[in-house]
């Protein structure tokens, strides 16, 4: 039974009417055409009719300056570069080894080849169980030696 205050002469029906809004610049591309009508029933029984809104694009994730792999490839270029220049270091080192440990047998021939030059012909007072020889004016015939 109808509510006796309510008559049915009373009842207006509305049809929604789009809107006319000033023109924008558009976000995103815009479908030829008038938008759908949508019609949402609460709860509690009232009819909410509307536009439908075409959701925003998601912003775009911020990218960084510098990609990970620029990062990558730079620091493997520097551990590149640190190892190259220790390896250039440690030839050189090993080069200037080699040198000193030859400068040190030729000075080690030197010192021991003198020791015994000054022992053979050093002038010394005398001479203890050495034999003399004493070379006299000879004459060899056929290979005999006469004296």
């Amino acid at each position: 039974m109808p509510h006796p205050d309510h008559h049915p002469a009373a009842i207006e029906v509305h049809h929604p009417q789009p809107l006319t809004h000033p023109p924008a610049a558009p976000l995103a591309p815009v479908q030829p055409g008038p938008p759908a009508v949508q019609s949402v029933v609460l709860p509690d029984g009232q009819v909410i009719t509307g536009y439908t809104l075409t959701p925003a694009p998601a912003p775009a994730q911020p990218r960084p300056a510098v990609s990970w792999t620029a990062v990558n490839i730079a620091l493997g270029g520097i551990g590149f570069g640190a190892v190259c220049g220790g390896l250039a270091l440690l030839t050189t080192f090993i080069a200037a080894l080699t040198a000193f440990i030859t400068q040190l047998i030729i000075l080690a021939a030197v010192l021991f080849g003198g020791c015994i030059a000054v022992q053979l012909f050093g002038a010394t007072g005398h001479r203890d169980g050495g034999t003399t020889v004493n070379i006299r004016k000879a004459v060899i015939k056929r290979n005999h030696f006469h004296s």
